[in-house]
């Protein structure tokens, strides 16, 4: 079973929780749309699907799936769930994940996938603040912590670390942060709404988490280290390059 495949079988059981895990693993994962013809530039046009349910089109989460299922080659588009809740938002148009599988093939009607694109489209907002006093984390829910695990998975090379942690502004108002410590450049919208991400689909109501950026050599940063829960973000693939042959001086060249 694919990751998706899993997540939709645990919602049999889940609830709503499962439910939110669910959208937001779908959201993130790339998947391949039936196209009626060849792509042409940035045009698709879908393979459409009328049942009595209403309009829907055909995504799967592997190539070879979508292959198999129509028994023939066929073009496809790769985007993923969240581009393409996006792309269908407001068009009464749905569509069926999986369609090749009898259990864990799932239909998303079109007010789920408006639902879905608002859901994403919703934005953290930046404010100012000064931290007086930095706390342990407590009392939040394992789902979210869960959830920001899961999303700074994905997020290699944005940052090196994060740390969260309790804090009291100068103001008196007692909030979490999560910290990130040498955020690269340009960074930080995207890792902003990542967090924002993870808290909206673990099913807190009226939840908040406040987000900040550091550099290492900030003495915050220490601070942040002696009481927080620490999150190392994945290093960025390396691309070995080849050298050429006879180059390696464990692997001499033979004459």
């Amino acid at each position: 079973m694919t990751p998706l495949d899993a997540a939709c079988a645990a919602m049999a059981d889940g609830g709503e929780a499962a439910q939110l895990r669910f959208f937001d693993l779908l959201a993130a994962s790339e998947l391949f749309l039936l196209l009626s013809e060849e792509p042409q530039g940035e045009t698709v046009s879908p393979e459409v699907f009328e049942t009595p349910e209403g309009t829907y089109l055909l995504v799967f989460d592997r190539e070879d799936r979508l292959a198999s299922f129509v028994g023939r080659p066929a073009p496809y588009a790769g985007m993923t769930g969240r581009a393409l809740a996006e792309m269908l938002a407001g068009q009464g148009i749905g569509f069926i994940l999986n369609a090749d599988a009898e259990e864990t093939a799932h239909p998303v009607p079109t007010d789920v996938v408006d639902w879905l694109s608002a859901t994403l489209a919703d934005t953290p907002q930046e404010t100012a603040a000064t931290p007086q006093e930095l706390l342990p984390p407590a009392g939040l829910p394992e789902a979210l912590l869960t959830g920001i695990d899961a999303k700074l998975a994905t997020a290699a090379g944005l940052a090196r670390l994060a740390y969260l942690s309790g804090v009291r502004y100068d103001s008196g108002a007692l909030s979490h942060m999560l910290a990130f410590i040498d955020a690269q450049p340009g960074a930080e919208t995207a890792l902003a709404q990542a967090v924002h991400e993870a808290l909206t689909f673990s099913g807190l109501e009226a939840a908040t988490l406040d987000v900040a950026f550091f550099d290492a050599s900030d003495p915050i940063a220490a601070r942040l280290a002696k009481v927080g829960l620490r999150f190392d973000l994945p290093e960025p693939e390396q691309i070995q390059i080849p050298g050429a042959p006879g180059m390696d001086p464990d692997k001499p060249p033979k004459l």
